[in-house]
């Protein structure tokens, strides 16, 4: 399979990471489409025959530390909330379904970057510990500690929800 056919099937869970860390669907969709910017320029530096996925999320999330580290200097962003601009359908599950889901992204934004990055990789993406061990390159009890505190700040978050 070419390269570049690799990552647009990869693309949809690159998304989906990237909206975890950025917490609304355009700074996600800006952070993809840099994401590919560098991996179509880097194609160089990827060893064929080991994992995009890997790659391709390390880089995704550099970018990302890199973005938060220049709005810093520039100043406080506030992005529009999602939610503000979808307008709900009539029918009632469909409704539930995104204030729930609504909750779980505002829950997802209120945890600390390094906890957001393990929940997303582990809990979302279903990577082993080791392998989001090797994407985050931190130990595997990091991702085991961040992947705790993690959960807990979630559950009570969203207890407090209901």
């Amino acid at each position: 399979m070419r390269f570049e056919d690799e990552l647009v099937e990869l693309l949809p869970r690159l998304r989906r990471f990237a909206r975890g860390l950025t917490g609304n669907t355009s700074d996600a969709d800006d952070l993809c489409q840099a994401a590919i910017e560098r991996a179509l320029k880097s194609q160089d530096q990827w060893s064929h025959g080991t994992r995009l996925d890997s790659w391709m999320y390390r880089i995704t999330r550099n970018l990302w530390i890199d973005d938060r580290r220049a709005a810093g200097r520039r100043g406080i962003h506030a992005p529009i909330d999602d939610a503000v601009t979808q307008v709900a359908g009539d029918d009632a599950a469909q409704v539930e379904a995104g204030v729930v889901g609504g909750d779980v992204d505002k829950a997802m934004a209120r945890l600390p970057d390094e906890q957001r990055e393990v929940v997303l990789l582990v809990l979302v993406e279903g990577y082993a510990y080791r392998e989001a061990a090797d994407i985050l390159d931190v130990p595997i009890g990091t991702v085991t500690s961040r992947l705790a505190r993690g959960r807990e700040s979630l559950m009570q978050m969203l207890g407090e929800a209901a």
